[in-house]
């Protein structure tokens, strides 16, 4: 338990931290929605590269599938199967977390004024594995990115929105924790060198790290 709370940090513009925005129960719950999600057809996934690489997180997509780099309706990287629907609980979440990220009504944030997610990427972060810097640019549009982390702690670094190199800024992203990522930083470089094994509470059931990412795709 920590003797202090942790507070809301702004590290960037339009990037919000919420640590323990989700509650114990809720994580519970996304951790046992995540395992349904999982399974086969359209379930979890190693991704590969264009080069030839694999990624080391193993990941599944709702509403519309991702792979390097387009989004489309089936499982073309994997089993073939239609992707599973978007589920209305991350809708809720997700919109839930604007709000708090940046008031009821935003300003100055682009695409929070018809904001309609309908796309989850669900990463599992066993002991090792990591995700270097890369750009959320395969939307048709800039509506902000809620990321919500679940188990293992993680060391997450937010570059900028020009290059993979510095500058950048390591946050610490425990279990429960929103991040969201909008207006100028949108589009900035951003990934995981590092996790912290066995940090997660045991209550979880979980072996590694979750991370749920929220996106409105663009697309029809």
């Amino acid at each position: 338990m920590e003797l202090f709370p942790r507070e809301r940090a702004d590290p960037a513009p339009g990037v919000v931290h919420l640590p323990d925005w989700l509650s114990p129960a809720e994580q519970r719950e996304l951790v046992a929605a995540c395992r349904e999600w999982a399974r086969p057809p359209a379930g979890m996934r190693t991704v590969r590269m264009p080069n030839g690489g694999e990624m080391s997180v193993r990941s599944l997509s709702l509403g519309w599938h991702w792979y390097p780099y387009r989004y489309v309706r089936t499982v073309e990287d994997g089993d073939g199967s239609p992707v599973k629907p978007f589920p209305p609980v991350l809708g809720e979440l997700a919109r839930r977390a604007l709000a708090d990220a940046y008031g009821p009504e935003p300003t100055g944030i682009a695409g929070t004024a018809d904001y309609r997610p309908d796309i989850g990427v669900v990463n599992h972060y066993a002991h090792g594995a990591h995700m270097g810097l890369h750009q959320d640019k395969d939307e048709r549009v800039d509506a902000p990115v809620v990321s919500l982390s679940i188990g293992d702690g993680c060391v997450f670094r937010l570059g900028n929105t020009e290059t993979r190199t510095r500058p950048w800024t390591d946050l610490e992203l425990r279990s429960g924790d929103l991040l969201v990522f909008g207006g100028p930083m949108r589009f900035a470089y951003h990934g995981v060198p590092r996790t912290h094994p066995r940090t997660a509470d045991p209550a979880l059931g979980l072996v590694g790290r979750l991370n749920i990412t929220i996106r409105q795709s663009g697309l029809v």
